[in-house]
């Protein structure tokens, strides 16, 4: 079967699609579990039996409840330091006042990642630790079916009243008797009532935030938060304060479930935190700590086969006998200096295998599923491989090769290969000890996925082979396949090759902008000695390419019409010397063009500090969004708007022209409406609403002038094969994601867009038309910019930065389809938009090359596989690394994502390749 090259990139990218989602789900581990909570409350656990006849031991119930009431704060994003310190007394004094009364705990908890908010109320509740993959589900929180601590409340006949972020609506449906979900909330007071059964009062903070204000990675601002347990119940301390000790935030289910008297949840990996029942018996402590130590051993006995190995497990069997010990001195009326001493010491065996299993525990939570994982990995690097092997022939003039499907199909290595796939997979699922997602698929569909890899192997083998034939074969031309490498060939590969290699270190991870950055002032750098040597050196050395220079122009001249306004034609009649004085000009300006996109890239990289290393440092971003420099922002967002509009509307017909103008004013009307900037006219302060309106109003424009430009496309593809038609089309769509991409974006953030459009226009006009690059060169070049305003945008290889705020614009509430488009819009609109410049210069340049759009795709489909490929097996290998929750795998999220976003930007190339096809055709 004959293909293009770019129906065989987009082929290629949906199977990776399917192994990258394969992979994903693998990789992030389902959290340990126990029994549905239906039957999580079973027959407590007795005391342990004292030793000798005749001796049984009386208490096999939960002792009675420590508080008859109480009250949980929780404050988003509060950092420790915000209640701790000298911090404390500027932010929270009333807080800091009650701290020093000593009639509280104060501990630092700490959170694990991603620091976002609904995972972290799961770990609240329910004492595990959840999934990283939870993160995705953050905007629309569904139902926690977990055993918790508020069903755990509300099964025991427990009055539950809840006032905040319906978030904890969402989670807990139907638990509350009274209920109003808001934005905030705020507790001015609590009376102390009743001071046999006093009440509690927790406040705490569900995570963090950084430096610059942002929250869902690692660092200590976003996983450390405040938690303070305030009850007369406690005993007045005297002395100095001490340093809040360290703990848990999966601690809290645990130490509430005590202090209520009810069970504890069964997926808790928390421990209690005994300060807050120091104040009880002995007894009573060391029956807390038991039942607390049976959950953890139980927990652990379901999720490993070999517990009884596990050094907290044995911990925990050894302190059982100590405690059997112990009840056995009390039963006898031994109330000695003896029984206390043991019983300090007993307690002190229960907290070291709590802390153990605790810490199994939590390990469990990296058990990953090594099968699909595997599965999707080879999926993945045969699609890699394939697109490796298939390079001279995709990128042959003709841009189309055969793709042998009948003799791989109907080999007999073939169907062995699906028999040795299918006996793997049946021995590996009848043998898993753990729950495996490929196992669970349908027979049918697994053995679709085992003939796809049998036949994706079978045609490489089949290319390998095609390969030597051919190398055999005498070369036809041996002065052009012997053709030297050029400084910018050079530069991609190494580029390239030193990109992918880099992802295998946690700190070229967190700072990856810094290598796009150096990527992409080299390319600067090295396009500047190109346009010397065209302008200055050849023209010196070789008498012939006065005549190729004016060629060159001659042709650059007739692409005008598409980057430019058209000429008038009255201009067309100047003088030779006027024309060599444009000429001139244009040359001093190409010369230039470099060293300015160079000065725009330093510009934007002061605009918004990302990654980890320097994030917490000031960056003009900053100083613009403060409430002190409204009117300065105000001013850039104006004249940002005005410079988008004329960047854009050159190449618009009229119609979409006036609608791009009346986008642009809607856009900012939005963002006055919302408080981000100000009219001149407007003083004083204003009502602040959501801007609905106004983002509606600019929804409609966005969708007028792309189906403008869908018009065209459409009538270029159907009726007639008219270029002039298609590039209008294609360049109107373009112009309607502009609009899209600069109302999602925040106000300090336009001037990216502004910059992206002039290097564009600059680097079309300047450097890539004079230069006559090929379109392979001119694809990586744009996806390199395209990865470096990812970056310029703000975002960085961290969850902390997503912009989450897009998905809402121009909405009531929370959509699950819109928000994610926008947000995914928002976040990744810079390789979007520079993808989508690539497809409207190819488009251009078929009159030349009728095959560039089908080279563009092939590339960019390979320049997206090539990290992602390496990347999965980089991350397979570190899945036991240190920072592999903090750094390595919200990277590799947003790998995935933008394989999926690539996917369809080369299924997009591939319908616009027709010119090709009708080439091809004739």
């Amino acid at each position: 079967m004959r293909l293009r090259s770019g129906v065989f990139a987009s082929s290629c990218l949906l199977v990776e699609v399917l192994g990258v989602a394969l992979f994903l789900r693998g990789f992030f581990p389902v959290p340990v579990r126990s029994l549905p909570r239906r039957e999580a409350r079973g027959d407590l656990p007795a005391e342990p039996a004292p030793p000798g006849p005749g001796m049984v031991s009386n208490w096999t119930k939960i002792p009675p409840p420590l508080f008859k009431k109480v009250v949980i704060v929780l404050i988003d994003a509060l950092r420790d330091d915000f209640v701790f310190g000298s911090k404390g007394e500027q932010f929270m004094p009333y807080t800091k006042q009650v701290i020093e009364k000593g009639t509280s705990y104060s501990f630092i908890a700490e959170a694990k990642p991603p620091t976002v908010t609904m995972p972290r109320i799961k770990a609240l509740m329910t004492g595990s630790i959840p999934g990283f993959i939870d993160v995705i589900v953050n905007l629309n929180s569904p139902a926690l079916l977990d055993d918790n601590l508020i069903w755990q409340a509300k099964t025991a006949g427990k009055r539950i009243i809840f006032y905040g972020d319906d978030t904890w609506v969402k989670l807990f449906p139907k638990h509350f008797v009274e209920y109003d979900g808001t934005t905030s909330f705020f507790v001015s007071d609590f009376t102390e009532e009743e001071a046999s059964f006093p009440n509690l009062l927790v406040v705490c903070g569900d995570h963090g935030m950084s430096e610059t204000g942002s929250h869902g990675g690692s660092s200590a601002g976003e996983v450390h938060t405040p938690l303070l347990f305030i009850s007369s119940a406690f005993e007045k301390r005297s002395g100095p304060l001490t340093y809040p000790e360290l703990v848990q935030q999966t601690d809290l289910a645990s130490t509430l479930a005590v202090g209520l008297g009810l069970p504890i949840s069964r997926n808790s990996v928390g421990n209690l935190i005994l300060p807050v029942v120091g104040g009880r018996t002995m007894r009573e402590q060391l029956r807390f700590v038991h039942l607390n130590g049976f959950q953890l051993s139980r927990l652990l006995q379901e999720n490993t086969p070999a517990y009884e190995k596990d050094p907290g497990y044995e911990h925990f069997k050894i302190a059982e006998k100590s405690h059997a010990n112990w009840i056995k001195l009390y039963l006898e009326g031994n109330n000695s200096e003896i029984l206390l001493n043991l019983g300090k010491k007993v307690l002190k065996q229960y907290l070291e295998a709590l802390k153990t299993l605790s810490s199994s525990l939590s390990k469990q939570v990296a058990q990953y599923d090594m099968y699909s994982m595997m599965v999707g990995t080879v999926i993945i690097l045969e699609v890699l491989l394939l697109l490796l092997l298939s390079i001279p022939k995709a990128l042959s003039s003709r841009a189309e090769f055969e793709v042998p499907l009948s003799p791989p199909l109907f080999s007999l290595l073939f169907y062995l290969v699906c028999l040795m796939l299918c006996a793997v997979h049946v021995i590996v699922c009848t043998s898993a000890e753990s729950l495996c997602y490929f196992c669970s698929m349908s027979w049918f569909t697994a053995v679709g996925v085992m003939m796809l890899i049998s036949a994706l192997m079978c045609g490489i083998l089949s290319a390998i082979a095609k390969t030597f034939d051919n190398s055999r074969l005498p070369v036809k031309n041996p002065v052009l396949s012997s053709s030297s490498w050029s400084e910018i060939d050079v530069l991609i590969l190494a580029g390239t090759v030193g990109h992918v290699l880099s992802l295998g270190a946690s700190s070229f991870v967190e700072e990856e902008h810094q290598t796009w950055y150096f990527l992409i002032n080299t390319l600067c750098l090295v396009l500047c000695q190109e346009l010397c040597r065209n302008n200055f050196l050849l023209k010196e050395y070789d008498p012939q390419h006065s005549t190729t220079v004016k060629q060159n122009s001659e042709e650059a001249s007739g692409y005008k019409n598409i980057d430019i306004p058209a000429a008038d034609s009255s201009k067309l009649s100047k003088t030779s010397t006027s024309d060599e004085f444009v000429r001139g000009s244009d040359k001093w300006v190409s010369l230039a063009s470099p060293w300015i996109i160079l000065i725009c890239c330093r510009l934007l990289r002061s605009l918004n500090q990302t990654g980890v290393q320097w994030a917490h440092r000031p960056d003009f971003g900053h100083w613009l969004t403060s409430s002190e420099h409204k009117s300065e922002l105000s001013f850039l967002a104006a004249v940002s708007l005005l410079m988008i509009f004329f960047l854009v509307q050159r190449r618009c017909s009229l119609v979409s022209k006036i609608a791009m103008a009346l986008g642009l004013l809607g856009i900012y009307s939005y963002r006055a409406a919302i408080g981000n900037v100000i009219f001149p006219w407007q003083h004083g302060s204003k009502d602040i609403s959501k801007g609905i309106t106004e983002a509606r109003f600019v929804y409609i424009f966005v969708l007028g002038i792309v189906f403008s430009g869908t018009k065209d496309l459409l009538k270029s593809q159907v009726i007639s094969s008219d270029s002039g038609v298609k590039s209008t089309g294609l360049w109107e769509v373009y112009s309607g994601l502009v609009l899209l991409a600069a109302l999602l974006f925040r106000p300090h953030n336009l001037p990216v867009l502004v910059f992206c459009l002039l290097i564009q226009t600059m680097m079309t006009k300047y450097i890539w038309r004079p230069l006559k690059f090929g379109a392979a060169q001119i694809t990586i070049m744009h996806y390199w910019f395209g990865q470096a305003f990812f970056y310029f945008q703000g975002n960085s290889n961290g969850i902390a930065t997503v912009d989450v705020s897009a998905g809402f614009v121009g909405l009531e509430s929370y959509v699950e389809i819109p928000a994610i488009f926008l947000t995914a819009f928002a976040t990744y609109a810079g390789p979007l938009l520079w993808a989508f410049h690539l497809l409207c210069y190819l488009s251009s340049e078929v009159s030349r090359n009728s095959a560039a759009v089908g080279h563009g795709c092939f590339c960019y489909a390979l320049m997206r596989s090539l990290p992602v490929a390496v990347y999965i097996v980089l991350v397979t290998g570190l899945r036991y690394h240190l920072f592999i929750w903090s750094v390595f795998s919200p990277k590799l999220l947003y790998e995935g994502v933008h394989v999926f976003i690539t996917a369809a930007i080369c299924l997009f190339f591939t319908a616009m390749d027709h010119n090709h096809s009708h080439k091809v055709q004739d």
